[in-house]
């Protein structure tokens, strides 16, 4: 694919300073309904939500006929407190005060016929990282679950207090990958436990040039028309989002941010950016439809920014749309943008897949 090059620093340092980006990656194929059907995990709906009083409500759907409910710590435990049975589409409730304080309840939702499957509040509660949450816990198209505990998404980690710190111990997080660019690290450095490794993938580097895969030029006036069209906000973000997925550079980012969520066999990853909704929300997207997550599901988390950092204009959807309309218009199709711009070979997606989806 031809790529431009852009003579003249100040016209990338317009379109890239200080706007947030995304993009997304090889989807699995559609679920039938044989496939779903034969699904080893038998669920087609499960959450588990905090309450404002410390409590936790439960729901889920299964075709079988109960539903046996443990709490656990990790999850990876197959024993904890028991909390009853319910029917195969049911709810239960966790009243305040039944769960000791933990790091994080897990909830090991058992079938009577079927694997069992592990839920958990997105939230880790962050005092000082409102947008830190579990980008797990989502079905696939067909029929899997992307496992919880493995990879959280975030704002930025310059304020966490010693007890966010340790919390984040208690999860095993072992890696923490940086979006962010050189002054705003600068300014605003990781405060990261001991043991946990540093990883830089800057979305606006220029390390690797000021180079587009197609016109920038063409692609700012797009998107600007783009913007006025929807009624957007921000037209700042409007442009920035197309952006992530025409800079060649930030091709290099998330590239470096699958395959570090790939290869991060030891404990879990954290990625962010300063808001942890705009490049981290692209990364989100990208590592979501890699593993197969329904596109109405990735914009659905997309906006819960909006509630977690309590904004409610915190990000639009006309924004990410943009970038996967960019995908589309530069490379036809999710799977060639995974291949040929993040240039993410077909080893390191099924090592993806393998580490954070139910068998």
């Amino acid at each position: 694919m031809r790529t431009h090059r852009i003579a003249g620093a100040v016209l990338a340092t317009a379109l890239l300073t200080g706007t947030v980006m995304a993009p997304a990656a090889l989807a699995a194929p559609p679920a039938t309904a044989s496939a779903v059907a034969q699904s080893a995990v038998p669920f087609t709906a499960a959450t588990a939500t905090r309450t404002a009083d410390g409590g936790h409500t439960l729901s889920w759907a299964s075709p079988g006929g109960s539903v046996t409910v443990t709490a656990v710590t990790s999850p990876d435990a197959t024993t904890g407190t028991a909390l009853g049975t319910a029917p195969g589409a049911g709810s239960l409730t966790v009243a305040p005060g039944t769960l000791p304080e933990a790091g994080r309840w897990y909830f090991r939702l058992v079938p009577d016929n079927g694997s069992p499957l592990v839920v958990a509040d997105r939230s880790l509660g962050l005092a000082s990282a409102r947008n830190f949450r579990d980008i797990g816990g989502y079905r696939t198209t067909d029929g899997h679950w992307v496992r919880p505990g493995l990879v959280y998404r975030s704002n930025k980690l310059s304020g966490l207090t010693d007890a966010d710190q340790q919390r984040l111990v208690s999860q095993k997080l072992t890696l923490d990958v940086d979006l962010r660019n050189a002054q705003e690290r600068h300014d605003d450095p990781d405060r990261l436990p001991a043991g946990v490794r540093y990883q830089v993938a800057d979305v606006v580097s220029l390390a690797h040039g000021i180079r587009f895969h197609d016109s920038a030029l063409m692609t700012l006036a797009e998107a600007i028309a783009a913007g006025l069209f929807s009624g957007s906000s921000d037209l700042g973000q409007s442009i920035g989002y197309p952006f992530m997925v025409n800079f060649v550079g930030a091709d290099h980012a998330f590239h470096d941010l699958v395959t570090a969520v790939a290869s991060n066999t030891s404990g879990a990853t954290v990625f962010h950016c300063s808001a942890g909704k705009d490049r981290t929300g692209w990364g989100t997207a990208v590592l979501l439809t890699l593993l197969g997550v329904p596109r109405a599901t990735v914009e659905a988390d997309f906006l819960a920014s909006n509630q977690y950092t309590g904004d409610p204009k915190a990000v639009e959807l006309s924004w990410l749309r943009a970038a996967y309309a960019e995908v589309d218009q530069i490379y036809g199709d999710f799977d060639t943008y995974v291949r040929e711009g993040l240039k993410l070979d077909a080893a390191t997606v099924a090592a993806l897949r393998a580490k954070l989806l139910t068998d």
